[in-house]
């Protein structure tokens, strides 16, 4: 499938679930059916994705950069068993304490963070999470990050009610104030268990996914981050040292290469990047594209960023595609919890 073809799918399915359509896309409802099938073949073999427990990594962290009367910046998690950190026995292992650990380095400021994500959550559970969020006390969060979708490939929802969903939960937490990054749907084609040609199959669902969630978040203000293979061809290459020992979660491994594609973009949404590294730059192949264009290419490269840019034009809106560099995040210290 070109990236035009794919770009027009991705286009389909968000134009879907903004005005209430189908389940169109993600491969066709009878191939779909056979990849269900292989990924719960797959994850009875491995573990299914939910239960186990999820080391709590709530807290606050950075206590080096405390500054008397400065509160932390505040991250939360929201999403799946990834955006949880399921799979993994220490909570310094999961992205959420790896994320405010190098959060906390680049601000020079600590970071208290909060994890509502749910193991096994479909993007419907989103509004629970949201409104748990928001109903808090405590002040809006800066910024959330949100993993969600694997499931919902895994258990048929249509991808349309998938990116309504998210692009939802999205608009209710920029509207409160919140930045939010998004972390697309992962590739579950590099699931060990799942065999050709239905791994290649998944893999396009998976990326189906990804690009309409990407055009669903930036049309609400939100930035993603391609999860793709958690991040690149060392999952294929050493999946035994990136997923965990259920070869169905990241290993300590996995999540923090997951971590450092994600850090940039978390630092960027907060005004935390550069200057120099906001312009695009040609020769990593960064610039401006049609969202949807954008979208696609992104769900194709792990680790890349798709930001609203350009209001919309004949083509629709325009965003901005970037290949950050990846931060090196700091091993997570153990989190003071929160007061």
């Amino acid at each position: 499938m070109t990236s035009m073809s794919r770009a027009r799918v991705a286009r389909r399915i968000a134009a879907g679930a903004a005005y209430g359509g189908g389940g169109a896309g993600l491969v066709g409802a009878a191939v779909v059916g056979l990849v269900l099938a292989e990924v719960r073949l797959a994850r009875r073999h491995v573990g299914n994705g939910s239960g186990g427990r999820v080391p709590v990594a709530d807290g606050v962290y950075g206590h080096a950069y405390d500054i008397p009367g400065e509160p932390p910046l505040r991250l939360t998690m929201l999403g799946d068993s990834t955006a949880a950190g399921q799979g993994v026995h220490r909570s310094g292992q999961t992205p959420g304490a790896l994320l405010a650990s190098g959060l906390a380095a680049v601000a020079e400021r600590p970071v208290e963070l909060r994890n509502v994500a749910q193991p096994g959550a479909q993007s419907d559970d989103l509004d629970r999470q949201v409104a748990l969020v928001l109903s808090c006390p405590l002040p809006v969060p800066d910024i959330c990050v949100i993993i969600i979708g694997a499931n919902d490939v895994t258990h048929r929802m249509p991808p349309t009610r998938s990116v309504r969903h998210l692009s939802a939960a999205v608009r209710r937490l920029r509207t409160a104030g919140a930045e939010v990054v998004v972390g697309t749907c992962p590739d579950l084609g590099t699931i060990e268990p799942v065999q050709q040609p239905l791994r290649w199959l998944a893999r396009r669902a998976s990326r189906q996914l990804a690009a309409a969630q990407t055009i669903g978040v930036v049309e609400q203000g939100g930035r993603t981050v391609s999860l793709g293979d958690l991040l690149g061809p060392e999952f294929e290459a050493n999946p035994r040292e990136l997923f965990g020992p259920d070869n169905y979660h990241p290993s300590a491994e996995g999540y923090a290469t997951a971590a450092m594609a994600v850090l940039p973009t978390v630092c960027a949404a907060l005004g935390l990047w550069p200057a120099e590294e906001e312009r695009p730059d040609v020769s990593r192949r960064e610039g401006f594209l049609p969202v949807a264009r954008a979208a696609a290419e992104a769900a194709s490269e792990a680790g890349t960023e798709v930001t609203a840019a350009m209001p919309t034009g004949p083509r629709g809106p325009w965003a901005l595609l970037k290949r950050r560099r990846r931060r090196r995040v700091p091993e997570a210290e153990p989190a003071t919890p929160s007061l």
